[in-house]
């Protein structure tokens, strides 16, 4: 092999080592990912309480800390204002278990009454969903998925 092309490959493979390095700690820093949400609304009937449940996927390279969820109506204050980061932070928590490499499953699932869905407005409403990486990166989704109450 010429010395040239040696050379050639050499300063090749220190590019390449230098771009997955870069890689690599670029990945250690990105905020949490958000795939696979699904919200499903059931309304109650009779004496039996209908529930919102709302289920997504987060991978974060650091581990997931936490994922806070919040439904929340279209025709109401928040649409001209949707959610903060700060703010999420006081919303109710779903509860994950472990899917893989810095991967879990979340779900959240409550109750809706006979009152509860009597009050609630009709009409489109969204789910915002606050992630929070072990490193304490953040992703905010405001409308990660959206669901009918009919």
């Amino acid at each position: 092999m010429s010395r040239r092309i040696a050379l050639s490959v050499a300063a090749g493979a220190v590019v390449l080592a230098g771009a997955g390095a870069f890689a690599l700690a670029y990945a250690g820093d990105q905020a949490p990912a958000l795939a696979d949400s699904t919200a499903r609304y059931t309304a109650p009937e009779g004496a039996r309480n209908g529930s919102f449940t709302f289920s997504t996927e987060v991978t974060a390279s650091s581990g997931v800390k936490n994922v806070k969820v919040l439904a929340w109506p279209d025709k109401s204050g928040l649409a001209a204002k949707q959610p903060t980061a700060k703010e999420m932070t006081e919303a109710e928590s779903a509860r994950c278990k472990a899917a893989g490499t810095g991967t879990v499953r979340c779900a959240y699932t409550v109750a809706v009454t006979a009152g509860d869905a009597a009050s609630a407005p009709r009409g489109t409403w969204h789910v915002a969903v606050l992630a929070t990486a072990e490193d304490g990166t953040t992703t905010l989704d405001t409308k990660a998925v959206d669901f009918t109450v009919g």
